[in-house]
């Protein structure tokens, strides 16, 4: 089985076939990280109920706890207005989402806003 082709004929992917995927927690609206899917990661997170990703590093298909034990456990799935963002709500267990163990990604080094 492959993506619907309603979906697939909606996404914007780069030029490696990708689109950024946001997690974000479903009850809470924390932002967890941001990783990539294409196609078929899109696919099997949709059928499997478990969040999964293309790691660009690795270039090979990546279940999110699988190896960590901090499985996302997929609430819903949604694209952005121009497809060209994949919205992922899940329930995060076990530790962070983030590979440093944080809860988030985007925690660790908040920037100073500086205005005038």
């Amino acid at each position: 089985m492959s993506l619907d082709p309603k979906i697939a004929a909606r996404l914007k992917r780069n030029p490696d076939g990708l689109v950024p995927a946001i997690a974000q927690q479903y009850d809470t609206g924390e932002v967890l990280m941001l990783a990539w899917m294409n196609d078929e990661a899109l696919h099997r997170t949709l059928t499997t109920g478990r969040a999964t990703y293309w790691s660009r590093s690795r270039a090979e298909f990546w279940v999110k706890g699988d190896t960590s034990g901090n499985v996302q456990h997929v609430k819903s799935v949604a694209l952005d207005c121009d497809g060209d963002t994949i919205l992922v709500k899940v329930d995060q267990q076990g530790g962070g989402a983030c590979h440093t163990g944080d809860r988030t990604c985007f925690d660790a080094d908040r920037l100073e806003i500086v205005l005038g």
